[in-house]
């Protein structure tokens, strides 16, 4: 059974029917918040009975998703839509939670969890946005969808699509890293990579998807896939036994993730799974942190150049910023931005420690964790998830800048004993 009652404005409080091809508010163009009947999942759900599902995947917890919807009237009846078969083409989330003593000792924390997305099937925590997007685009009878992306959100709605028989279009700026961009062209996506921002990306592609009527898959106007987002805290909560961290970490881009995550544990807490709500970590570079300035000046959000390496949250123009503000105000959260330098060092702290290999954008949670604790923001005792939400293998060249360049020596075993000595 579908729970979503309607989808409210986040700016003007405006109602509209929850149908499959929602984009924004009508009245003054903010974007949508997907609204549930809590009592409704509260009767029919409960914590105990998550113990017997053997769906280890985003969609064992389907009461809190808007999936089954009809294409025409958007609601839930017996004639809609029930995409089974897309739900499960490729198998997205239940990604591991560790508890990374190790790690915690040398940050000086008690107790440090890292919640590794970098395992889904496009190797991003974007699996989840569009894995959802795809079954909303099956809702409304869509053949194409499309996006703009700096990369790992265009990797994983080619692979998504790919699985479900789709055909995509997907715009990134011309600096997005090589091996995203390979990802791409081996799922079979039509790629327009932009001479320019991803300010200038997203434009084109919002002109591209209005004229050719493709489904939309960005993050910031579709309201459905920080649905398919907000999986990743039911993880966490279920995991942790639905007992909750001090805090969560969340690197910060466009500001879809971190909110995502935020709706996720207000829903737990509405139903009744969670007694209390954890307060957020939102880390951003210094190259590139229009959220976290608006945040620490307490003003609003001004653009900024795209200044780091973290190409996956290197926006900005974030599309989803009163979202992101809201979430971070809310849960009491704490903002840092971390250097290039720190992010690099984040990368090797996690491997080294527990074999976790980060993009940089995914052990950017972890810099701003570190630095977090060094200048006292969270305290020593706390208990502390970090969300890693792309895998290295996404951006080699910054990985090797990371980790340094290997021994290289002639095939003699007296040079081999003379350098390990060395």
């Amino acid at each position: 059974m579908n729970y979503v009652t309607k989808a409210v404005c986040v700016k003007c409080g405006a109602e509209h029917k929850p149908t499959p091809d929602l984009t924004t508010c009508e009245k003054c163009g903010g974007i949508l918040d997907i609204r549930y009947d809590y009592d409704g999942i509260r009767r029919a759900l409960d914590p105990l009975a998550m113990k017997d599902r053997t769906d280890y995947s985003m969609w064992r917890y389907r009461e809190f998703l808007p999936i089954g919807n009809c294409a025409s009237c958007g609601t839930s009846v017996h004639h809609s839509y029930v995409p089974d078969a897309d739900r499960h083409r490729l198998r997205v989330g239940w990604s591991p939670l560790y508890k990374t003593q190790r790690l915690a000792s040398e940050l000086g924390l008690k107790t440090l969890y890292i919640k590794d997305d970098g395992i889904n099937p496009t190797a991003s925590l974007k699996d989840r946005a569009s894995a959802m997007a795809i079954v909303k685009a099956k809702e409304a009878g869509a053949k194409v969808i499309a996006c703009s992306s700096t990369g790992n959100a265009a990797s994983s709605l080619a692979g998504n699509a790919a699985a479900a028989g789709m055909e995509t279009y997907i715009f990134v700026p011309e600096r997005a890293p090589k091996g995203k961009v390979a990802q791409l062209l081996v799922f079979g996506a039509h790629v327009i990579s932009v001479k320019g921002s991803y300010e200038d990306t997203f434009r084109l592609s919002a002109e591209a998807i209005e004229e050719y009527g493709w489904y939309n898959r960005n993050a910031a106007i579709n309201p459905y896939l920080m649905e398919g987002k907000k999986t990743v805290a039911f993880e966490i909560a279920e995991q942790l036994g639905w007992r909750m961290p001090d805090y969560v970490a969340v690197s910060v881009g466009d500001g879809c993730t971190i909110s995502g995550v935020w709706k996720g544990f207000k829903d737990l807490f509405e139903t009744g799974f969670i007694d209390r709500l954890p307060r957020l970590i939102s880390v951003q570079a210094e190259g590139c942190c229009p959220i976290n300035r608006a945040i620490a000046e307490g003003k609003g959000w001004t653009p900024m150049e795209e200044n780091t390496i973290a190409d996956s949250i290197a926006v900005g123009v974030p599309r989803n910023p009163d979202k992101a503000l809201n979430a971070i105000r809310e849960s009491n959260g704490v903002v840092i931005n971390v250097s290039d330098d720190e992010i690099l060092s984040a990368m090797r702290l996690l491997g080294r420690s527990y074999g976790i290999f980060a993009e940089p954008a995914g052990a950017t949670g972890t810099a701003g964790v570190k630095k977090a604790v060094e200048t006292g923001l969270i305290e020593h005792d706390a208990t502390v998830v970090s969300l890693v939400t792309g895998s290295g293998l996404k951006d080699v060249a910054n990985a090797m800048k990371a980790a340094g360049e290997p021994l290289l020596i002639e095939p003699d075993m007296d040079l081999l004993r003379e350098k390990i000595k060395a």
